[in-house]
């Protein structure tokens, strides 16, 4: 009997939501890395729309942190949300993805912290069984040693740690795919060396 492919660490466009949490302009000069963790949400909110994807965005008590940065495009989310606990997995947004995803398997996420609300809603998620794809090169932390041992956890956790190309490409599967062109010229712009080096340090 074939083993559940979603657990295996593939994607299927039908089955899957992307999650951004708390990318918001208040911690812009506080996250190592900012500015490339809001590339890459671009970068996913894009490649959303190809996939019919729905994209739910999180922010951290915006009354007193603020919204999400401009810089991050959020005309396509499906549903923008606050909260205050510092998973996403909250009742609004278990409720809102039973009804627009019925058949959810699996989760994209990315956002900040890496070792708080990334890390937390992982659990939640892998809790639910839904599989959970982290994006290394689109999370971060203020600390970047806070960053790899989060990485690492959430990985001996059963988390895939991926980057943003390695999804859009699971999710393609085949270059015959309608919207390959469109979506193929979004990973012309590699993942971040940068975050790369500081993921490979830590392990």
């Amino acid at each position: 009997m074939a083993r559940n492919i979603l657990k295996l660490g593939a994607l299927e466009a039908q089955k899957t939501a992307f999650l951004l949490c708390d990318v918001q302009e208040t911690f812009r000069p506080h996250i190592k890395h900012f500015t490339e963790v809001v590339k890459v949400a671009n970068k996913m909110l894009e490649a959303a729309k190809h996939f019919n994807i729905p994209v739910y965005v999180s922010e951290q008590y915006p009354k007193g942190l603020g919204h999400t940065t401009n810089d991050v495009k959020l005309d396509g989310a499906a549903l923008v949300y606050e909260k205050t606990r510092f998973s996403m997995f909250t009742p609004e947004l278990k409720e809102r993805l039973k009804k627009d995803v019925p058949n959810l398997g699996s989760v994209v996420l990315f956002g900040i912290e890496a070792h708080v609300c990334i890390e937390q809603t992982v659990i939640d998620l892998l809790n639910e069984d839904i599989a959970v794809h982290v994006l290394a090169d689109g999370v971060s932390s203020r600390s970047l040693m806070d960053r790899g041992l989060a990485l690492q956890r959430m990985q001996s956790l059963g988390c895939f740690i991926t980057t943003s190309e390695n999804v859009i490409f699971k999710l393609l599967r085949d270059k015959q795919h309608p919207a390959f062109k469109q979506v193929s010229k979004l990973v012309k712009e590699p993942t971040s060396e940068t975050l790369g080096a500081d993921l490979l340090a830590k392990l």
